[in-house]
């Protein structure tokens, strides 16, 4: 045989696809040459394997060696393509099963030395080949447990390059080596979700929690340092549902792409907390050549908080309002395009000044004017157009410390009041592409077959011919609205739903 044939697989964001990789055998000067819109990396890796097959006993052939990595206007990056790359062109002279060559995926990057080193974006990748209808993969050892998460496909996790080699057929001695450790950039054990009893003496806020976890609304905290905001937007992932097994696997391919360490499918929301000094390429996401994704892709599902908003960037917040409004991100390099889902719950906190003590009672604010309407202003009104919920906290004054009151709500509590409403908005959605009332069109709401009566909506109506709220804000109003429904039980809005959502749009403070 001179021309040998397998599969690799490229992945454009989250999207893979699956790419042929033929070897071809010349008599011509000895060379080896990879074709078919390949960057840096992939042009690379001719020497990577030809240092691996000799380090491993398997020497190219001496003659000219064409790899052609088909379709060729497709966009070829990263490392992971070397492993196919090399069984291709060890299938030019080698006797091994070129059917089994033809029925399997092999992803993964090559040491010098012929280990398999992993790979970001395995489980993404061996989902694109799965339903391409490849039903054997090869990967590097440490990304098995990755790999093994999509079911229906037979998974060989392989040390070496010798290992993949004698998989399909060839007669080579076993050479036993330390398989590449996955080197992981957090801890992999998970921390356990705090509970929402935790909070003491925010009733107010802990309610406005509850209504953003069922409907999906984004929230914005605005108090002093103390007043608990942190505390309560992390206990928000543990009241929401778990996700679906198609929510699941998203996050976790998501995990993937950022290098982050999955061997499993975690059916909690994700929760991302970038810190304020974060760029809008980390956020959003972006590369060069090899497109990652930013902490709100990362976040679709689940929340995206970002702590002392008046911090960060103008520039890196008015970066969220596109994908809060489309609920995804795209990302576009020369010569192609990547999109990242990007449907999260934003949860924004804030102080009311630079030292957080403007408006506190019985504390002293130094701040210049100046300097509370520059900091307050990297919150422009487009963005806070789009935000749900706003409250204002105040810290917990000593009477309302009591442990006993029987105030305080469980996380389970709340996360049973949550499913419910979720379904109850589920069966009124049914048979529309909405799924959770923060998603619903604006028209719906307004003209649909649900459209609150004039009477209900009449505080709306005034708002919005006194200008205190936009049209999109009326919009928001009403979703958060049926969230109240929903909560309560009731199949229909009423006046009370419609004054609690302005309620909560204008701030609530506790």
């Amino acid at each position: 045989m001179t021309v040998g044939r397998t599969w690799g697989v490229v992945l454009t964001g989250l999207h893979g696809d699956l790419v042929e990789v033929e070897a071809d055998l010349s008599n011509q000067t000895p060379a080896f040459v990879i074709i078919g819109l390949a960057d840096k990396a992939v042009g690379e890796a001719h020497q990577r394997v030809h240092n691996a097959c000799a380090n491993s006993d398997l020497p190219l052939p001496r003659r000219k060696l064409t790899v052609n990595l088909s379709p060729a206007s497709l966009p070829k990056h990263g490392s992971g393509l070397d492993l196919a790359i090399a069984v291709a062109a060890l299938a030019t002279e080698a006797p091994m099963d070129a059917a089994s060559l033809l029925q399997t995926a092999h992803i993964g990057e090559l040491g010098l030395d012929g280990r398999l080193r992993p790979v970001p974006g395995v489980l993404p990748a061996v989902a694109a080949a799965a339903r391409a209808g490849v039903r054997r993969v090869v990967v590097p050892h440490a990304n098995r447990a990755e790999a093994e998460l999509v079911p229906g496909v037979e998974v060989f996790g392989a040390a070496s390059l010798r290992d993949v080699m004698r998989r399909h057929g060839l007669d080579v001695d076993p050479v036993e080596v330390e398989p590449v450790p996955l080197a992981t950039l957090e801890a992999a054990t998970a921390e356990a979700t705090p509970d929402l009893e935790d909070v003491i003496g925010q009733s107010d806020a802990v309610d406005a929690l509850i209504v953003a976890a069922a409907g999906g609304h984004h929230l914005l905290m605005s108090g002093p340092p103390g007043a608990g905001k942190t505390m309560l937007a992390r206990r928000l992932p543990g009241i929401l549902p778990d996700l679906d097994d198609a929510a699941a696997v998203q996050a976790a391919s998501l995990r993937s792409l950022a290098g982050l360490p999955v061997t499993r499918l975690d059916r909690i929301a994700p929760f991302e907390a970038p810190h304020h000094s974060a760029s809008v390429a980390s956020l959003i996401g972006g590369g060069s050549r090899t497109v990652r994704p930013g902490a709100i892709a990362r976040a679709s599902g689940g929340v995206l908080f970002l702590d002392e908003a008046g911090e960060y960037g103008a520039h890196a917040l008015d970066a969220l309002r596109q994908p809060l409004e489309s609920g995804s991100i795209e990302i576009h390099r020369a010569g192609f395009r990547a999109v990242f889902p990007a449907r999260f719950q934003l949860v924004l906190a804030t102080n009311p000044c630079p030292c957080g003590n403007y408006g506190v009672p019985r504390a002293e604010c130094r701040c210049p004017s100046l300097a509370i309407r520059r900091y307050l202003g990297k919150l422009s009104g487009p963005l806070l157009d789009r935000i749900d919920i706003e409250l204002s906290l105040q810290r917990v004054a000593v009477a309302r410390l009591r442990s006993g009151d029987g105030s305080r709500v469980t996380t389970a509590e709340a996360r049973e009041r949550v499913v419910a409403a979720r379904a109850r908005a589920a069966r009124r959605l049914h048979g529309t592409p909405w799924r959770t009332n923060a998603e619903v069109a604006g028209s719906w709401l307004r003209d649909g077959p649900l459209a609150p009566e004039p009477a209900v909506r009449r505080p709306l109506d005034d708002a919005l011919q006194r200008g205190a709220l936009t049209l999109r804000g009326f919009d928001r109003v009403l979703r958060v609205a049926w969230s109240n429904a929903d909560l309560a039980g009731r199949d229909r809005l009423e006046v009370s739903d419609i004054g609690r959502a302005l309620y909560l749009k204008r701030g609530a403070r506790a």
